[in-house]
């Protein structure tokens, strides 16, 4: 019963042709949400599926009798000329790849809607028993009315998706619809081309039993044209435009909520006496006690000495617009005088202001960023890197301290350099760490080589040197300014001599005969002697200062490095035996 009164209701939807080529929308129906469309035009199921897909819908899903009763409707009469039979459309369903056995997959047999679900109370195969093979994807389906006894019930059969079918069924979901549009009959001449409605998936025509939102309505005789919209906030659709008041009251009411006046002059809506016109002076509302917000875009305020009568008030930042209810943005930017010190860009209801690239802003104002050489403590100099950062640099024979970046020191990186000399005090000259004063105010480097400080091989570098530590060496193989560490004391660990151990020599290693014992008053004599050359040099060393004038800090040097021998003229200070 509810598909006889469900095809009663309906009737075919107008037709219409779109710009688009092949294929071609035939025919179309609209229930209540849900509208479909029927295409003809050779398409594979893929090229189907886009084409739906291009229109915001998507290929039609069979999940009821009603849905069925759609597919009959455009079968029988959707081309104008009735004959659906032996055509061949695609609807949404296919298999996807592999095999199943149709008899335990339920009514769809393993085959899924591209909505990715396989949801339905309603299936017509038209082998109802799958001939009991399996059935291997990838598969898609057509419904056909041919050799159907009642073609009012097509049926649906496995088709390979590649193969062209002679169409598709596309279907489409709305928030919400539109009844057509209510015209009285007096308003034209021609009723039954009084109205051309158009529906945002391209049909066309002027039969329709609902339009969804995004449809028009044209009304040619009186050249009205109107849109299918929802109302904020709600599922309810009604036909308006942009323009706000009423149209002719003869079609569909002019637009009012409540009543169209068009006896006097131009049409008006009206309210009952305890509501009032909205912005699009054709919807009402009534008033409330305490507040009107709601009538305008952003504050209401009602006059006290006119009843029903209201004023509506924008935020700062906006300006009421021409309705009087809506508020429009004020473009800040634009005031005299500028409200920003160099650049202003407006937004929806203030602005925001920036300053040039070479510029920060700081309360408000722009102004240049600091020199960060500013707060430098640099000895010698700062160079500023950006606009942030910074480095300390040093003056020609200098170079900074890897312990203090910002401190300065002595260096150079040949074996001869310029001193550092006073020009207020010529003879008071300084040379880096590993050189010594030369005539002429030229720092030299020593050659710590010659003094012998390295066992085996030696290295002489600017200002320092490196030993090749020998076999015989605890650091073998290794580069060092000192091939024969002292090794510290470990008290109790060897009986608490505090002396170096020994390791006998291997037996099987030949070894020349042990020293005799040196008689204690002969170690006794030769420490005296070396203590008196020690004297001797001293002396010749401080007549040295005083004739060349400015070697003091280098002998101290010489004298404070514990690892190294002093050499001059030819005359070689050796280190005292720490134990007689």
């Amino acid at each position: 019963m509810l598909g006889v009164l469900f095809l009663a209701l309906l009737a075919p939807a107008g037709l219409g042709f779109p710009a688009a080529p092949q294929p071609q929308l035939r025919g179309s129906q609209c229930v209540e949400h849900d509208c479909f469309a029927l295409f003809r035009g050779p398409a594979t199921f893929f090229a189907a599926s886009d084409a739906c897909r291009r229109l915001q819908g998507h290929l039609m899903t069979v999940r009821s009798s009603v849905a069925a009763d759609v597919i009959s409707l455009l079968l029988s009469g959707g081309d104008g000329g009735g004959g659906g039979g032996g055509q061949r459309l695609w609807i949404g369903l296919q298999l996807l790849p592999g095999c199943r056995d149709p008899q335990h997959l339920g009514p769809l047999r393993g085959f899924q809607w591209v909505t990715d679900d396989n949801h339905t109370s309603y299936s017509r195969w038209a082998r109802p028993d799958g001939n009991g093979a399996l059935l291997c994807g990838p598969l898609c389906v057509v419904v056909s009315a041919a050799g159907v006894p009642q073609p009012s019930e097509p049926v649906w059969e496995e088709w390979p998706c590649a193969a062209e079918a002679d169409g598709f069924l596309c279907e489409f979901h709305f928030a919400a619809s539109c009844r057509p549009l209510a015209v009285e009959p007096r308003a034209a001449a021609a009723a039954d081309a009084l109205n051309t409605y158009s529906t945002p998936f391209g049909a066309r025509g002027a039969d329709f039993q609902a339009l969804p939102v995004g449809s028009s309505a044209l009304v040619a005789p009186l050249g009205l044209e109107l849109v299918c919209a929802a109302l904020p906030g709600t599922a309810e659709a009604r036909w308006g435009r942009e323009e706000p008041g009423a149209w002719n009251c003869s079609v569909e009411n002019g637009g009012c909520e409540h009543a169209c006046n068009g006896s006097a002059g131009a049409p008006r809506c009206v309210c009952p006496a305890d509501a009032a016109l909205l912005a699009d002076r054709r919807s009402c509302a009534a008033p409330e006690a305490h507040s009107c917000d709601h009538l305008c875009e952003h504050f209401c305020v009602r006059r006290a000495d006119v009843p029903g009568n209201y004023t509506c008030m924008c935020e700062t930042g906006y300006q009421l617009a021409a309705d009087l209810h809506h508020c429009e943005d004020v473009d800040d930017c634009l005031l005299t005088p500028n409200l920003c010190p160099q650049r202003c860009v407006n937004t929806q209801g203030g602005f925001v202001c920036q300053c040039f690239s070479d510029y920060e802003l700081i309360d408000g104002e722009c102004v240049e960023p600091p020199d960060p050489c500013f707060s430098a403590n640099c000895e010698y100099q700062c160079q500023p890197l950006g606009r942030t950062d910074y480095r300390c640099v040093c003056a020609e024979g200098f170079a900074s301290s890897p312990q203090d970046p910002h401190r300065c020191q002595m260096f150079c990186n040949q074996t001869q350099c310029p001193a550092d000399c006073d020009p207020n005090s010529p003879d008071s000259c300084q040379c880096p760490e590993g050189y010594i004063l030369d005539e002429g105010s030229m720092c030299s480097d020593i050659n710590e080589c010659d003094n012998g400080y390295c066992p085996d091989s030696c290295r002489n570098l600017p200002g320092s040197y490196e030993c090749l530590c020998g076999p015989d060496s605890p650091l073998a193989g290794q580069t060092s300014t000192d091939c024969d560490p002292v090794v510290e004391s470990h008290g109790d660990e060897d009986g608490g001599s505090g002396e170096l151990p020994t390791s006998p020599a291997p037996g099987a290693t030949s070894s020349p005969p042990a020293a005799r014992p040196v008689h204690s008053g002969l170690l006794i004599g030769i420490s005296i002697a070396s203590l008196s050359l020690v004297v001797a040099l001293l002396a010749l060393l401080c007549h040295l200062r005083k004739k060349q004038g400015a070697a003091r800090a280098e002998l101290e040097y010489k004298c404070a490095a514990p690892a190294k021998e002093v050499v001059v003229s030819n005359v070689r200070l050796e280190r005292i035996p720490q134990k007689l």
